[in-house]
């Protein structure tokens, strides 16, 4: 028996979805790929027709592509394209039910996010002026870090800041998040220190943008991210040396000093707890290595 029904509804299921807007022709040779990769395992097993293909066999080419050590996401994709042929086949009737359905994808371990120390955050505070040459510059700097990382802010939003945002006196900053949800963010008393040294500095009193580059600009998330990729250079060695490094650091220090959760998730403008709770997976990591390197009996 030939592996001629398989060939024939893969080559239907294609054709189908190049038909479908937002499809690219990238997305349809990595479907073609997967399947064809699909249908020699199953030749190898003499199965020529999909509706012989059980959960029990699909189990076997799950075991079958651990075996080649790939790994979680490239295993989760092939998943993927095989839901989307097997929703085919179950529509056109070529199927009665799907094999797929009690099949997961594989967990993919959440990467932890890099985080800086509160040395190394102090010590961006004492080597701004000679990274940036100029009192102006260094002003802004010590400001775009003050609340990048004093209010755990993103970068979009840090760049979104209006001057009616900020209200000094009663320290607080009014942010316009994902969603375009707003909250309200606590401005701390070193923070209001430099925002009004950065404010005595600015001079564009016509732009409504509470952050301007010296040429009188608005800030854009490029120029913020050129800036902290620059200065946390200097003061260290992680991967990433992007704005988003000094969120996950406020969120994980406040979580170190026993910050309630939900406080810290109203902060950020997290939709979901869960989001939130990464945090505290650092923390504990941090805890780890504190006790390897330095607990007697570790």
């Amino acid at each position: 028996m030939t592996d001629t029904i398989t060939k024939t509804t893969i080559r239907d299921f294609i054709v189908e979805l190049s038909g479908v807007n937002r499809v690219s022709e990238n997305t349809l040779e990595a479907y073609n790929r997967d399947l064809e990769e699909f249908r020699l395992f199953l030749a190898d097993k003499n199965i020529s027709d999909p509706s012989l293909v059980s959960e029990k066999i699909l189990r076997h080419y799950l075991l079958f592509l651990n075996d080649k050590e790939l790994s979680k996401t490239s295993i989760s994709r092939r998943l993927s394209t095989l839901r989307g042929y097997f929703k085919y086949l179950v529509r056109n009737e070529i199927i009665n039910n799907n094999p797929l359905s009690e099949i997961n994808n594989p967990k993919k371990k959440r990467k932890l996010p890099d985080t800086i120390s509160v040395n190394d955050f102090d010590k961006i505070n004492e080597i701004i002026f000679e990274a940036m040459g100029n009192k102006e510059k260094s002003v802004l700097v010590q400001a775009i870090f003050e609340l990048l990382y004093g209010c755990a802010l993103r970068v979009s939003e840090l760049c979104s800041i209006t001057m009616n945002d900020i209200d000094l006196k009663k320290q607080v900053i009014r942010i316009l998040g994902k969603g375009s949800k707003t909250r309200i963010v606590p401005l701390g008393n070193k923070s209001k220190t430099i925002m009004e040294e950065y404010l005595s500095t600015r001079n564009n009193v016509e732009e409504k943008h509470l952050f301007l580059t010296p040429q009188g600009k608005p800030l854009s998330p490029r120029y913020v991210q050129r800036l902290v990729k620059k200065v946390l250079s200097l003061v260290t060695d992680i991967e990433k040396k992007s704005p988003h490094v000094l969120r996950h650091s406020a969120a994980t220090h406040m979580l170190d000093r026993g910050a309630d959760i939900m406080a810290v998730k109203e902060i950020l403008g997290h939709e979901n707890l869960s989001t939130t709770q990464i945090y505290t997976h650092v923390s504990i990591e941090r805890l780890k290595r504190t006790y390897k390197t330095a607990h007697p009996k570790s």
